[in-house]
């Protein structure tokens, strides 16, 4: 890795704080200023208003709103997310990081699963071009993508739980829990059409290419061709997007986790939104933010291995 190589890397490590105040400045302004109000949500039925008071100060609600954001920041730089205001002396790491390992999880098995689908067959495919495969194999993937999840998992519960008995229909048990094929075969359905149809055009730009005319007319192997010119090309466009799937690892499918009680972020988080659960919603905002800048800079240097022609100054 050379210098300019690592000048960039430190440049964008220099920007993260700043992106990071931006975002929890943006999410406790809007959590704040909402209507309705915590402490409500903490008392429920059992609402009084001199216990409110009570709550409210204990809280540190009643303090001005700067107040809070710095008391809040400063515990967040010593990786202390405060505790919940909905499940008191609970602190929100605790209870945020099982969860969100859960989520990341499902996401890294349903991204492996598409990927492992589109990215050959795509490439398989446009080296078919003008075959009656082409438009085949598209036009299917086209119409289980159109399928939306809330389908395709009750789908796949009703065959492998219900009909064949071979599966549990719900909750969660690892990486090698059976039920873990749930999210196999609903990942690679719903996430591989726009994956292949990427990788097709990619590799159809590079075939067009006129390094590759060259290639070919100095006799090197297709083999070869296919290996260390298009192949290597055709996934530049690929690395971007999987930077922002990587940041999506450690958020959530709603609906997925919550048809398969999957005890991951995703309910946990809705929740947090109805309670105005401000530490959980600041956490989660905070936590996927530093993951977003973070994929994007593994993606710029993950450029410079697939593609050793782009450098950085």
């Amino acid at each position: 890795m050379g210098q300019p190589m690592l000048a960039y890397i430190a440049r964008r490590i220099i920007w993260l704080p700043f992106l990071l105040f931006a975002s929890s400045l943006m999410v406790f302004s809007l959590g704040r200023f909402a209507p309705g109000d915590p402490v409500v949500a903490v008392l429920g039925t059992r609402y009084d208003p001199a216990v409110a008071e009570r709550v409210r100060e204990s809280l540190g609600l009643d303090k001005p709103a700067i107040v809070q954001y710095i008391n809040y920041m400063r515990g967040v730089l010593h990786l202390d997310f405060g505790e919940s205001y909905r499940f008191r002396g609970r602190p929100v790491g605790e209870m945020l990081a099982p969860k969100i390992w859960v989520s990341f999880q499902v996401n890294l098995v349903g991204m492996i699963s598409s990927l492992i689908v589109a990215l050959p067959l795509g490439f398989w495919i446009a080296h078919r071009q003008g075959t009656w495969v082409d438009p085949a194999v598209v036009s299917i993937s086209l119409l289980f993508m159109s399928i939306p999840i809330m389908v395709t998992i009750p789908v796949l519960l009703w065959v492998f739980c219900l009909q064949l008995n071979w599966l549990p229909c719900s909750g969660w048990g690892g990486l090698f829990d059976s039920r873990i094929l749930y999210i196999v075969i609903g990942g690679a359905i719903f996430g591989v059409a726009g994956l292949l149809r990427l990788m097709r055009a990619s590799t159809l730009d590079v075939m067009g290419q006129d390094f590759i005319r060259t290639a070919r007319s100095k006799g090197i192997t297709e083999l070869a061709i296919d290996y260390r010119h298009i192949l290597r090309n055709a996934l530049i466009p690929i690395v971007t997007v999987l930077s922002l799937s990587l940041s999506g690892l450690l958020s959530t499918s709603f609906i997925l986790e919550r048809i398969l009680g999957i005890p991951g972020v995703g309910d946990f988080a809705i929740q947090s939104v109805f309670n105005r659960d401000y530490p959980v919603l600041m956490a989660t905002a905070l936590i996927g933010s530093t993951a977003m800048v973070a994929s994007v800079l593994i993606s710029d240097i993950a450029y410079a291995f697939v593609d050793p022609r782009i450098r950085y100054r």
